[in-house]
């Protein structure tokens, strides 16, 4: 036994005082009245041994009772058979997670069940306990502190799960600080692995939670059938719908909502852990973004109910033709989806280049320094770049140094233009060509080209020759973007691939591939990078280091991000844990509104249960224990007990009061009984 204020025993000194008072205490003689009359008198007979009895069983009390008393304020304990190394605070996490939403076994969630867990694992402590809420912001506190801010832990902006990145810190750290682990551990995002590389010093104690069977209605993930989205045309959208509870959820109303209409609605019956994908017809009535919403009416589960996603119009792919004289014009012209414009070699405008998607160079006599820095940079920032050679022998020189620098090697160049040779029938299965040449497979006449350059196996063959050479050859090997080199002028001397039906397929494909979606319809808040395009990156703001900013409502955000030309990466910050919509800003104007949507694993309920638990960390790791979910509280306690030594002085308290009793019991029944006797006069 110890105690925990060992300097109140020196309170024992005063068990003399009852005892000098015991010693000192002196009988009066008593007084017999005798009269000489027959008059007979009470008088009180007590015997010398009983009234010591008395007197030593009023003495002993009043010692054990002071006693007592003085081990009340020194506070011994049993010492735990695990002692802990060192003064170090309790770690406790709690899991604030959106699941921890789930109802636990009665009417409260279960991080409602956690938090009176905790708060009662934070009262069985001594005051002079320290505590340590993972992943919340105060760090090392007192036990009354920790008390209020459990409280408040449901209130609290900031979430925490147990496998995040601080818990995980905590948790592999070195220290020896006792954690205890308040989760559902669910199965779609608990990473029990990370128990098993847990130091063996550190002791951690899970405390599973266990919620109701329910059926859980979620939307797993949107998308489009084109990434070309049009105005006033009909848009496939398509909803996947899942079941992340236990039960088969019947009937359950969804909605579908575009701006501030209501597009669709239907009901589902999902079995647990199935999925269901239904397909919506939206249109754009503008130019402007719409902001979109799928809504779930299941119950009790609530938190992930709505789903927000953002449709815009696809803006015009920008096609720049460089050469004597347009040739691309009238394929480009007729379609909406494109913005076309021409500039001869010696009159390029560098800002062009850098605005365009995809820039055909076509036949070009000479290649200046500043065209082909621009050229190079447009494709390392993800531009598309079409090469056409010239058939002209003055020309090679300034195409093969365009090419190497654009990362196009082991070119070699016809002495003589061969004859001309037909161009084979392109693959079903390139994905080039998908959707060109319909579901039916019809005769194509192919074009004849005669080539003047002759490429190496390093890029992608899109079109070949009957030989198997290289017409149409794709290269990655420059940055983002890509480079597309023909082999044979467009020239009708070298063939007439531009009288062909497969020239404009051809374009409009070089051109859809050179577009990249700057955005995506809804993102989610555990990615750790979002990236997208913006078109505002003057050169003022790049001066003045403008910072991109993240706005829902009240509540502004500025994420790490990094700024690469157009391309913007964002570091999505930790304290970004609302689902809605954020618009993206920069010098406090609107680029565009981002959608972010809870991740998806936390709508999955499927749970590791302590057995489960048990058997994923294995028998090698005795310093992990898992407390049975039957009986959570007493085994929280037995556990404490165990770690942190049983306290005493409850019982020294008891037995104040009891000997308090006891003296009073002895002082009322333990007097002498009356006896009346006569007393005769002489």
């Amino acid at each position: 036994m110890q105690f925990l204020y060992p300097v109140f025993l020196w309170g024992l000194l005063a068990v003399v005082v009852p005892i000098i008072i015991h010693l000192l205490q002196l009988r009066r003689p008593q007084r017999l009245l005798f009269t000489n009359t027959n008059f007979i008198r009470e008088v009180e007979l007590t015997t010398i041994q009983r009234r010591r009895i008395q007197e030593l069983l009023v003495l002993l009390l009043r010692i054990f009772g002071i006693t007592f008393l003085v081990l009340v304020f020194a506070q011994p304990f049993i010492p735990a058979r695990r002692q802990a190394r060192g003064d170090r605070a309790v770690q406790v996490l709690l899991d604030t997670s959106p699941s921890m939403q789930a109802k636990g076994g009665g009417q409260s969630s279960l991080l409602q069940v956690a938090i009176t867990q905790a708060q009662a694992l934070g009262k069985g402590f001594s005051a002079a306990t320290h505590f340590h809420l993972v992943g919340q912001i105060g760090g090392v506190v007192t036990q009354p502190a920790y008390l209020s801010k459990v409280i408040e832990i449901a209130q609290a902006n900031n979430r925490t799960t147990w496998d995040g990145t601080a818990s995980r810190q905590q948790l592999l750290s070195e220290s020896q600080d006792k954690v205890y682990i308040f989760s559902d551990f669910q199965k779609g995002t608990s990473s029990v692995n990370v128990l098993q590389s847990i130091s063996p010093d550190k002791e951690v104690v899970l405390v599973p939670q266990i919620a109701k069977a329910t059926a859980n209605i979620y939307v797993d993930s949107v998308w489009l059938d084109d990434a070309f989205v049009r105005m006033h045309t009909n848009i496939a959208l398509h909803i996947r719908l899942r079941n992340g509870g236990t039960q088969v959820d019947a009937n359950c109303p969804i909605k579908v909502r575009l701006g501030k209409q209501q597009v669709a609605a239907f009901k589902v019956t999902i079995e647990p852990g199935q999925s269901y994908t239904t397909v919506v017809q939206v249109q754009l009535a503008s130019d402007k973004q719409m902001l979109g919403e799928v809504l779930s009416g299941d119950i009790p589960v609530t938190f992930d109910n709505s789903f927000f996603f953002a449709l815009r119009p696809t803006p015009a792919i920008r096609v720049l033709e460089i050469g004597t004289e347009p040739v691309a014009q009238q394929a480009y012209s007729s379609e909406s989806l494109f913005t076309y414009s021409f500039a001869k070699e010696q009159q390029v405008n560098y800002n062009d280049v850098r605005k365009a998607n995809l820039v055909l160079l076509r036949e070009l006599t000479e290649v200046n320094t500043g065209l082909q820095a621009a050229l190079v940079e447009f494709v390392k920032q993800g531009g598309s770049i079409v090469v056409i050679p010239s058939g002209a022998a003055a020309e090679r020189g300034s195409t093969s140094q365009l090419l190497r620098a654009l990362g196009v090697g082991n070119v070699q160049w016809e002495v003589s233009p061969p004859a001309l040779q037909e161009v084979a029938m392109p693959s079903a299965g390139n994905p080039f060509f998908k959707d060109v040449f319909g579901a039916q497979a019809r005769q194509v006449v192919m074009p004849q080209v005669s080539p003047v350059i002759r490429l190496g196996r390093a890029g992608t063959d899109i079109l070949r020759l009957r030989d198997g050479d290289s017409y149409l050859a794709e290269y990655s090997t420059l940055g983002m973007g890509h480079t597309y080199v023909f082999t044979a002028p467009f020239t009708k001397a070298y063939g007439d691939f531009t009288t062909q039906g497969l020239f404009i397929p051809v374009l409009y494909r070089l051109a859809m591939q050179s577009y990249h979606a700057n955005q995506r319809l809804a993102y989610r808040l555990n990615e750790p990078v979002v990236s997208l395009e913006v078109a505002t990156t003057t050169e003022a703001n790049r001066q003045e280091n403008a910072a991109f900013r993240l706005i829902r409502d009240s509540s502004t955000f500025v994420p790490t991000q990094r700024l690469r030309g157009a391309s913007l990466q964002l570091e999505i910050p930790s304290e970004m844990n609302q689902p809605g919509f954020y618009n993206l800003q920069l010098r406090g104007k609107t680029l565009t509104t981002l959608a972010f949507n809870i991740d998806r694993s936390e709508s999955n309920l499927i749970t590791y249960s302590a057995a489960e638990l048990q058997q994923q960390i294995g028998p090698n790791h005795p310093n992990v224990h898992i407390l049975n979910a039957d009986d959570q509280v007493n085994a929280l306690a037995n556990y404490q007990a165990e770690q942190n030594g049983q306290a005493l002085w409850r019982y020294c308290l008891l037995v104040v009061l009891g000997c308090l009793l006891l003296e009073g019991l002895v002082l009322r029944f333990g007097r002498p009984k009356v006896l009346a006797k006569p007393v005769v006069a002489a």
